[in-house]
């Protein structure tokens, strides 16, 4: 019997209506186009408006677009996981909610927060319920509403940010395509440097914390950026040696659209060519859980099967990590 190993067959995304410009922001804070450009890449990210829409209507629409694009059965869907840092609401699963809404009734979920890299151990997570043969259907949605959470008088983070949302399915595989390696890694003494304080169990939201506006997220940007060139690098050259891979072997670097000056430093510590690199930030700035299937539905059309394809990111907590994954079909 061959081995099973759990590959990506179909993918969908969403990302809202409204266009936050570089020119917009410059009415809004202290910054302008040729800067924002210059340190990060971004030219423009999109924004979901409307009360009541959190994260789940984002996950909601990926998934309606994948299996639209597929045309699958929500029914025969056995999991959905929703990665995402931004969940709808507390004690209330986001992935229960977004699971009923798209018909998927037979299935189980649950939500899985790793800041950035969300969406990567959520490919972790799902391949083992493939590979394990229990479950043959597994959509993987990320998907983050980070407008939520930023504050549009800090031009250190409002700048960066960005909403929306991708989705993946993973079915088994007996060719030898689909997830091969992985490398994942965290380090608990970096949450200060990234995150938002209140509204979480250690600080609940107060009125002092509402008036001086500590419920956003803060970013140590610096020592953010040194990390995530650092370690984003390191994995991506790890998972190469690991499975005695070339720059020449690689098909396509799926970094995480935080920061073009980080996904050039990695694809350089590889040795790849521009033309390797997928790339959207200019589009959608860092779109959090969201910025990995969004690259692979942005690219849909130009991957081949049997294309091997490294996933890196790196989030706040710190989490990073990379995977090396062989494409199955063409689009």
């Amino acid at each position: 019997m061959s081995k099973i190993t759990a590959a990506i067959t179909a993918v969908g995304a969403y990302v809202p209506d409204y266009v936050l410009t570089n020119q917009i922001l410059e009415t809004m804070v202290d910054t302008n186009d040729e800067w924002i450009t210059t340190r990060t890449g971004i030219k423009e990210r999109r924004i979901l408006k409307g009360e009541g829409k959190g994260t789940s209507f984002l996950a909601i629409q990926a998934a309606k677009d994948l299996i639209a694009k597929k045309g699958i059965d929500p029914k025969d869907i056995e999991l959905v996981i929703v990665a995402t840092a931004t969940p709808d609401m507390k004690a209330a699963s986001t992935s229960a909610f977004t699971a009923t809404q798209i018909g998927a009734v037979n299935a189980f979920s649950f939500d899985l927060e790793a800041a950035c890299s969300s969406f990567l151990y959520g490919m972790s997570t799902a391949a083992k319920y493939i590979e394990s043969g229990r479950y043959k259907n597994v959509l993987l949605i990320g998907a983050d509403k980070n407008s939520s959470m930023i504050n549009y008088e800090d031009r250190a983070t409002c700048i960066i940010f960005g909403d929306g949302a991708g989705a993946v399915l993973f079915e088994p595989n007996e060719e030898g395509y689909g997830l091969q390696d992985e490398y994942l890694r965290s380090d608990g003494s970096g949450r200060e440097f990234l995150q938002a304080k209140y509204g979480g169990s250690s600080y609940p939201t107060t009125v002092e914390a509402l008036e001086n506006k500590e419920q956003y997220v803060f970013q140590d940007g610096r020592t953010v950026f040194k990390n995530a060139v650092s370690n984003m690098a390191d994995v991506a050259v790890k998972i190469l040696e690991r499975n005695n891979l070339t720059n020449n072997d690689i098909s396509w670097l799926v970094a995480h659209q935080a920061n073009k000056r980080i996904i050039d430093a990695t694809a350089s510590r590889m040795e790849l060519d521009e033309d390797k690199v997928m790339m959207n930030i200019h589009k959608y700035g860092n779109t959090t859980s969201a910025t990995l299937p969004l690259l692979l539905n942005d690219y849909e059309s130009k991957l081949k099967k049997g294309d091997k394809l490294i996933f890196a990111a790196f989030g706040g907590g710190f989490t990073w990590g990379a995977i090396y994954l062989n494409w199955a079909y063409n689009s």
